[in-house]
């Protein structure tokens, strides 16, 4: 449970860095609390994305990443970003992505960020 935890707040704190760089990719709040708790449910929701159709996409385009030497994971965490901002409007979660490209840059940066955080924070050994 706290290795889920710990990834949640990684994947929030690479969300927060893409809003942050990326004009394109919006989150509204009218407060610091209120953008913070729709960054926790933007990650849980990305988490769930990544967890449940990330594997699927990937064996699915496995020729694809064959052929572009592993370049097409740039193309499948765009369209989990996407798909994210798909349900987080279905959700009524003020979260959105503007378009492919913007997809693109803000998966990259959320794909770096989340790596950086996760080697700052503690492993759970359990």
């Amino acid at each position: 449970m706290k290795n889920f935890a710990l990834k949640t707040i990684a994947n929030a704190a690479a969300l927060a860095v893409a809003v942050w760089l990326v004009d394109d990719i919006t989150l509204a709040g009218h407060s610091t609390g209120n953008k913070v708790l729709t960054l926790i449910i933007v990650a849980l929701v990305f988490g769930v994305v990544n967890v449940l159709v990330k594997p699927l996409v990937q064996l699915l385009t496995l020729p694809l990443f064959i052929l572009t030497l592993g370049l097409f994971t740039l193309v499948i965490n765009a369209l989990m970003l996407l798909l994210t901002s798909w349900v987080c409007d279905k959700l009524d979660v003020s979260f959105h992505v503007d378009g492919f490209w913007t997809a693109v840059l803000g998966g990259l940066i959320v794909s770096v960020v989340s790596w950086a955080v996760s080697l700052a924070l503690p492993e759970d050994r359990d």
